[in-house]
């Protein structure tokens, strides 16, 4: 599994992890492990440059919820649905890169779909925040070796960013 290091301790401010991804695969089975432990109604930010990860991180997400696939970019299309194989929530994939505003967001009607799916949002970073107030932003960074930080935004992910002290 990656390495993870410790963020700022603060619980006044959103606590933020480091998780190292050496590799694509790295990058994979992280999302799928991540996946695995996300509910209805959760939202995943995703930000990155690309060819940074995002499209691999979500293919692992889509993986740990057991959704039909492929998972693959939602770029031309800006979102797809992936119903769940095996009784969970369905995974809502929007890649927001050719969006240019939070009203375009909107016009999606994602909000719609939020309380009953895990919506992971590409490209998110000043456009999704507005979706909730409890969420998951993943930023992906580095070249030789891609470094992941999560920021919790809420309760509900705080726990589960503590989680990862323990893997």
């Amino acid at each position: 599994m990656p390495a993870v290091g410790r963020g700022p301790s603060s619980r006044r401010q959103p606590v933020a992890r480091d998780v190292a991804l050496p590799t694509p695969e790295d990058t994979h089975a992280f999302g799928r492990w991540l996946g695995a432990r996300l509910h209805a109604g959760d939202l995943v930010v995703l930000t990155g440059d690309l060819g940074a990860g995002k499209t691999t991180l979500a293919q692992g997400l889509g993986e740990g919820l057991g959704v039909r696939g492929p998972v693959t970019s939602p770029t031309f299309v800006i979102s797809r649905i992936h119903p769940s194989l095996v009784g969970g929530p369905a995974l809502v994939h929007v890649d927001a890169y050719r969006v240019g505003s939070r009203l375009e967001l909107d016009d999606l009607d994602l909000d719609a779909d939020l309380d009953e799916s895990v919506t992971v949002v590409e490209w998110g970073a000043g456009v999704a925040e507005q979706l909730s107030d409890s969420r998951l932003e993943i930023s992906l960074t580095g070249d030789d070796e891609r470094i992941a930080r999560l920021v919790a935004v809420g309760p509900r992910w705080e726990r589960l960013l503590d989680s990862l002290i323990q893997l």
